[in-house]
Protein backbone atom coordinates (compact mmCIF):
# COMPACT_ATOMS: atom_id res chain seq x y z
CA UNK A 1 0.00 0.00 0.00
CA UNK A 2 1.49 3.33 -1.05
CA UNK A 3 0.86 6.71 0.54
CA UNK A 4 0.42 9.92 -1.41
CA UNK A 5 0.33 13.48 -0.21
CA UNK A 6 -2.20 15.65 -2.01
CA UNK A 7 -2.53 19.36 -1.29
CA UNK A 8 -6.02 20.76 -1.84
CA UNK A 9 -6.49 24.41 -2.71
CA UNK A 10 -9.23 26.55 -1.01
CA UNK A 11 -11.48 25.99 -4.01
CA UNK A 12 -11.39 22.22 -3.44
CA UNK A 13 -9.20 21.47 -6.47
CA UNK A 14 -6.16 19.28 -5.87
CA UNK A 15 -2.90 21.08 -6.50
CA UNK A 16 -0.48 18.52 -7.92
CA UNK A 17 2.42 20.93 -8.38
CA UNK A 18 3.77 20.59 -4.80
CA UNK A 19 3.41 16.81 -5.07
CA UNK A 20 5.41 16.73 -8.27
CA UNK A 21 8.11 18.88 -6.70
CA UNK A 22 8.19 16.64 -3.63
CA UNK A 23 8.55 13.50 -5.74
CA UNK A 24 11.22 15.06 -7.92
CA UNK A 25 13.21 16.13 -4.85
CA UNK A 26 12.82 12.64 -3.40
CA UNK A 27 14.16 11.07 -6.60
CA UNK A 28 17.16 13.41 -6.52
CA UNK A 29 17.92 12.45 -2.91
CA UNK A 30 17.69 8.75 -3.73
CA UNK A 31 19.92 9.20 -6.77
CA UNK A 32 22.50 11.13 -4.73
CA UNK A 33 22.51 8.44 -2.05
CA UNK A 34 22.90 5.68 -4.63
CA UNK A 35 25.83 7.54 -6.21
CA UNK A 36 27.44 7.99 -2.81
CA UNK A 37 27.17 4.28 -1.99
CA UNK A 38 28.54 3.36 -5.42
CA UNK A 39 31.51 5.68 -4.89
CA UNK A 40 32.23 4.10 -1.49
CA UNK A 41 32.13 0.61 -3.00
CA UNK A 42 34.44 1.70 -5.82
CA UNK A 43 37.06 2.83 -3.29
CA UNK A 44 37.15 -0.70 -1.86
CA UNK A 45 37.23 -2.48 -5.22
CA UNK A 46 39.56 -5.50 -5.42
CA UNK A 47 41.01 -6.21 -8.92
CA UNK A 48 40.11 -9.60 -10.37
CA UNK A 49 43.79 -10.55 -10.77
CA UNK A 50 44.07 -10.49 -6.96
CA UNK A 51 41.30 -13.03 -6.47
CA UNK A 52 38.22 -13.00 -4.27
CA UNK A 53 39.95 -13.87 -0.98
CA UNK A 54 40.72 -10.20 -0.32
CA UNK A 55 37.73 -8.37 1.21
CA UNK A 56 36.48 -5.06 -0.13
CA UNK A 57 37.59 -2.26 2.18
CA UNK A 58 36.75 1.34 1.22
CA UNK A 59 38.89 2.68 4.07
CA UNK A 60 41.97 0.98 2.65
CA UNK A 61 42.66 3.90 0.34
CA UNK A 62 44.64 3.85 -2.88
CA UNK A 63 46.38 0.57 -3.72
CA UNK A 64 48.91 -0.74 -6.20
CA UNK A 65 48.89 -4.23 -7.68
CA UNK A 66 52.10 -6.22 -8.06
CA UNK A 67 53.22 -9.79 -8.72
CA UNK A 68 55.21 -11.34 -5.83
CA UNK A 69 58.42 -12.99 -7.03
CA UNK A 70 60.57 -15.61 -5.29
CA UNK A 71 63.64 -17.65 -6.12
CA UNK A 72 63.09 -21.33 -6.85
CA UNK A 73 65.67 -24.09 -7.45
CA UNK A 74 66.54 -24.59 -11.11
CA UNK A 75 68.61 -27.72 -11.52
CA UNK A 76 71.31 -28.59 -9.03
CA UNK A 77 73.08 -25.28 -8.41
CA UNK A 78 70.96 -22.63 -10.09
CA UNK A 79 67.99 -20.51 -9.06
CA UNK A 80 65.27 -18.81 -11.08
CA UNK A 81 62.81 -16.05 -10.19
CA UNK A 82 59.16 -16.99 -10.62
CA UNK A 83 55.80 -15.54 -9.56
CA UNK A 84 54.95 -16.69 -6.04
CA UNK A 85 51.55 -15.14 -5.42
CA UNK A 86 48.81 -17.16 -3.72
CA UNK A 87 47.40 -19.51 -6.38
CA UNK A 88 49.37 -17.55 -8.97
CA UNK A 89 47.49 -14.35 -8.27
CA UNK A 90 48.76 -10.82 -7.96
CA UNK A 91 48.98 -9.09 -4.60
CA UNK A 92 47.86 -5.70 -3.35
CA UNK A 93 49.75 -3.10 -1.38
CA UNK A 94 48.52 0.18 -0.02
CA UNK A 95 49.82 2.96 -2.26
CA UNK A 96 51.81 5.69 -0.56
CA UNK A 97 52.29 9.26 -1.75
CA UNK A 98 55.12 8.25 -4.09
CA UNK A 99 52.88 5.68 -5.81
CA UNK A 100 50.11 8.26 -6.15
CA UNK A 101 52.41 10.92 -7.62
CA UNK A 102 53.92 8.40 -10.04
CA UNK A 103 50.47 7.22 -11.18
CA UNK A 104 49.30 10.81 -11.67
CA UNK A 105 52.37 11.62 -13.76
CA UNK A 106 51.83 8.48 -15.88
CA UNK A 107 48.17 9.40 -16.48
CA UNK A 108 49.37 12.75 -17.86
CA UNK A 109 51.94 11.07 -20.10
CA UNK A 110 54.90 12.22 -18.00
CA UNK A 111 57.86 10.41 -16.48
CA UNK A 112 57.95 9.46 -12.81
CA UNK A 113 58.78 12.54 -10.70
CA UNK A 114 61.36 10.68 -8.60
CA UNK A 115 63.90 7.95 -9.27
CA UNK A 116 63.76 4.54 -7.60
CA UNK A 117 66.73 5.45 -5.41
CA UNK A 118 65.02 8.64 -4.25
CA UNK A 119 61.76 6.81 -3.49
CA UNK A 120 63.66 4.10 -1.61
CA UNK A 121 65.38 6.75 0.51
CA UNK A 122 62.06 8.37 1.40
CA UNK A 123 60.43 5.06 2.30
CA UNK A 124 63.42 3.94 4.35
CA UNK A 125 63.25 7.17 6.37
CA UNK A 126 59.49 6.73 6.87
CA UNK A 127 59.80 3.12 8.04
CA UNK A 128 62.66 4.01 10.35
CA UNK A 129 60.79 6.87 12.02
CA UNK A 130 57.60 4.80 12.41
CA UNK A 131 59.50 1.88 13.92
CA UNK A 132 61.35 4.14 16.33
CA UNK A 133 58.11 5.87 17.35
CA UNK A 134 56.65 2.46 18.25
CA UNK A 135 59.72 1.38 20.25
CA UNK A 136 57.84 1.67 23.53
CA UNK A 137 54.83 -0.27 22.30
CA UNK A 138 54.44 -3.77 23.67
CA UNK A 139 55.62 -6.59 21.35
CA UNK A 140 57.58 -4.19 19.15
CA UNK A 141 60.98 -5.46 20.32
CA UNK A 142 61.15 -8.20 17.70
CA UNK A 143 60.78 -5.75 14.83
CA UNK A 144 63.31 -3.39 16.39
CA UNK A 145 65.87 -6.13 16.87
CA UNK A 146 65.47 -7.27 13.28
CA UNK A 147 66.35 -3.78 12.11
CA UNK A 148 69.70 -3.89 13.87
CA UNK A 149 72.98 -5.04 12.44
CA UNK A 150 73.05 -8.82 12.40
CA UNK A 151 69.93 -9.09 14.52
CA UNK A 152 71.99 -9.20 17.74
CA UNK A 153 72.00 -7.03 20.83
CA UNK A 154 69.40 -5.88 23.31
CA UNK A 155 66.15 -4.08 22.65
CA UNK A 156 67.54 -0.76 23.84
CA UNK A 157 70.57 -1.17 21.54
CA UNK A 158 68.25 -1.51 18.55
CA UNK A 159 66.26 1.56 19.62
CA UNK A 160 69.47 3.59 19.97
CA UNK A 161 70.68 2.44 16.56
CA UNK A 162 67.44 3.61 14.97
CA UNK A 163 67.67 6.96 16.75
CA UNK A 164 71.22 7.50 15.56
CA UNK A 165 70.26 6.55 12.00
CA UNK A 166 67.35 9.01 12.05
CA UNK A 167 69.64 11.76 13.34
CA UNK A 168 72.16 10.98 10.60
CA UNK A 169 69.50 11.21 7.88
CA UNK A 170 68.14 14.47 9.29
CA UNK A 171 71.61 15.98 9.28
CA UNK A 172 71.79 15.13 5.58
CA UNK A 173 68.39 16.74 4.99
CA UNK A 174 69.85 19.87 6.50
CA UNK A 175 68.31 23.11 7.71
CA UNK A 176 67.94 24.78 4.34
CA UNK A 177 64.82 26.34 2.85
CA UNK A 178 63.12 24.67 -0.09
CA UNK A 179 60.83 27.62 -0.85
CA UNK A 180 61.62 31.10 0.49
CA UNK A 181 59.47 34.24 0.51
CA UNK A 182 62.24 36.69 1.45
CA UNK A 183 62.47 37.92 -2.16
CA UNK A 184 58.76 38.73 -2.27
CA UNK A 185 57.60 42.14 -1.12
CA UNK A 186 55.48 42.02 2.09
CA UNK A 187 52.58 43.68 0.25
CA UNK A 188 52.45 40.74 -2.19
CA UNK A 189 53.55 38.00 0.21
CA UNK A 190 50.12 37.36 1.70
CA UNK A 191 49.99 34.30 3.95
CA UNK A 192 52.93 32.53 2.31
CA UNK A 193 55.53 31.03 4.62
CA UNK A 194 58.96 29.56 4.09
CA UNK A 195 59.04 25.82 3.42
CA UNK A 196 62.09 24.23 4.99
CA UNK A 197 63.71 21.10 3.61
CA UNK A 198 62.98 19.17 6.80
CA UNK A 199 59.30 20.18 6.81
CA UNK A 200 59.00 19.25 3.13
CA UNK A 201 60.52 15.80 3.66
CA UNK A 202 58.46 15.09 6.78
CA UNK A 203 55.16 16.15 5.22
CA UNK A 204 55.72 14.00 2.12
CA UNK A 205 57.45 10.95 3.62
CA UNK A 206 55.86 10.81 7.08
CA UNK A 207 52.46 12.44 6.56
CA UNK A 208 51.87 11.10 3.03
CA UNK A 209 51.14 14.59 1.67
CA UNK A 210 51.60 15.39 -2.04
CA UNK A 211 53.50 18.44 -3.24
CA UNK A 212 50.26 20.39 -3.74
CA UNK A 213 49.23 19.85 -0.10
CA UNK A 214 52.60 21.10 1.14
CA UNK A 215 52.23 24.27 -0.93
CA UNK A 216 48.68 24.93 0.28
CA UNK A 217 49.64 24.33 3.92
CA UNK A 218 52.23 27.11 3.64
CA UNK A 219 49.99 29.54 1.78
CA UNK A 220 51.47 29.04 -1.69
CA UNK A 221 49.37 28.72 -4.83
CA UNK A 222 49.60 25.42 -6.66
CA UNK A 223 51.07 26.44 -10.00
CA UNK A 224 53.43 24.79 -12.43
CA UNK A 225 56.40 26.93 -11.42
CA UNK A 226 56.02 26.50 -7.66
CA UNK A 227 55.21 22.79 -7.95
CA UNK A 228 58.26 22.11 -10.11
CA UNK A 229 60.53 24.08 -7.78
CA UNK A 230 59.31 22.26 -4.69
CA UNK A 231 59.46 18.88 -6.42
CA UNK A 232 63.07 19.54 -7.37
CA UNK A 233 63.88 20.60 -3.80
CA UNK A 234 62.41 17.31 -2.54
CA UNK A 235 64.39 15.31 -5.10
CA UNK A 236 67.61 17.02 -3.96
CA UNK A 237 66.80 16.25 -0.31
CA UNK A 238 66.07 12.61 -1.11
CA UNK A 239 69.39 12.38 -2.94
CA UNK A 240 71.20 13.63 0.17
CA UNK A 241 69.27 11.18 2.36
CA UNK A 242 70.27 8.22 0.20
CA UNK A 243 74.00 8.86 0.20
Amino acid sequence: MSEHVVIVAPNGVADLTPVAKFMAARQLRLKAEADRIEAVKARGYVPEVCGDAIPEAPARGAIRVFQPMSLFPDGKDDWVARPSGYRGRSAMQRADVFDVMTAKAASNGKLAPFTRVQVAAGRYYRDLVERHACAGVRCSSVEALRSGGGGSGSFIDAVLRDREEIARIRRRIGTGTAMAVRKIRPSKRGSRMNITDRCLVDMVCLEDKPISAVLRAHGWSVQGQTSCALRQALADALDRMGR
